[in-house]
């Protein structure tokens, strides 16, 4: 694992005008060898260019509808919630060696996560139909996976997911972590959590550690923050009265999920004998 920086939380930077980045982190400001994430607002009619060059990238629509023309395709007026909280994703996936531009049909904001490659595979339009929801967890552990780039996609490295986790529960729990090449019971993965709350005041707690002590952090968490995953376990809980939604980026040794519980904590999943009814919190397509 190359070094990272001990700052794990990454807080929003407003961009100068209601459009432009609002979030940058790269492998030079983070550490991480694999994964870039931006989180960029534009207003309708407005577009920006740009490449992929040597990454892969997912392309996740947040909120609004944008169309994109690339070299390798165009895919016009996608996107069908108003933001996260609204719908079920769409996302684009596009090759390295890609060239860009989006053009944003209504005020929309969208998460541009990439990951290091060196192989070229079909660019693709995900859409809600085809992402799987998950009910995953039980009692107040219980939360929402929408999975969007799975290991079975046809991509090198890059994996995103969406949870959501409803007011009071906890998430990413029994603490898990994925730092260790030993398929197929773990795989080294490095991860980025891009957070949404569903009122501006509310926030989640987010807890990364490893077993040996070197890291040791409890983070605080709002609306538009990032969290660094480099190695450890990193469990999340969201504030009583708030949903908590996050974007995981992951990418790393191989192409998987794999994972394994701290067994100080494991023992808790064979407590759970029901999940909670507000799950799922986001079915279907709803915003236009």
């Amino acid at each position: 694992m190359p070094h990272y920086t001990e700052n794990l939380l990454i807080k929003p930077v407003p961009p100068f005008s209601s459009s432009g980045e609002t979030m940058v982190a790269t492998p030079e400001s983070t550490g991480f060898e694999y994964l870039t994430m931006r989180i960029r607002k534009i207003l309708r009619g407005e577009k920006f260019s740009s490449e992929t060059g040597g990454c892969e990238l997912g392309l996740v629509v947040l909120g609004g509808r944008c169309s994109v023309e690339s070299t390798v395709g165009s895919w016009f007026d996608f996107g069908n919630r108003a933001h996260v909280f609204d719908g079920l994703p769409t996302a684009l996936y596009l090759p390295i060696s890609t060239e860009f531009t989006v053009g944003a049909e209504t005020d929309c904001e969208i998460a541009l996560c990439f990951s290091r490659a060196e192989e070229k595979f079909p660019a693709r339009l995900i859409k809600p139909g085809e992402v799987e929801v998950e009910v995953r967890g039980g009692a107040n552990a219980t939360r929402q996976i929408n999975h969007i780039l799975t290991p079975e996609f046809p991509a090198q490295r890059l994996l995103l997911v969406e949870v959501y986790t409803p007011s009071g529960n906890w998430s990413s729990y029994p603490p898990h972590k994925h730092d260790v090449h030993s398929p197929p019971e773990e795989v080294d993965l490095e991860e980025f959590y891009y957070y949404k709350i569903d009122r501006p005041e509310g926030y989640a707690i987010q807890r990364v550690y490893t077993p040996d002590g070197r890291i040791d952090q409890t983070l605080t968490v709002r609306d538009g923050e990032l969290v660094l995953i480099p190695e450890g376990y990193h469990p999340v809980v969201a504030a009583h009265g708030y949903n908590v939604y996050y974007l995981n980026a992951l990418a790393g040794s191989a192409r998987s999920m794999a994972a394994s519980d701290d067994p100080a904590y494991a023992w808790v999943r064979q407590s759970w004998t029901e999940q909670d009814p507000r799950v799922p919190l986001v079915t279907g397509v709803k915003g236009k």
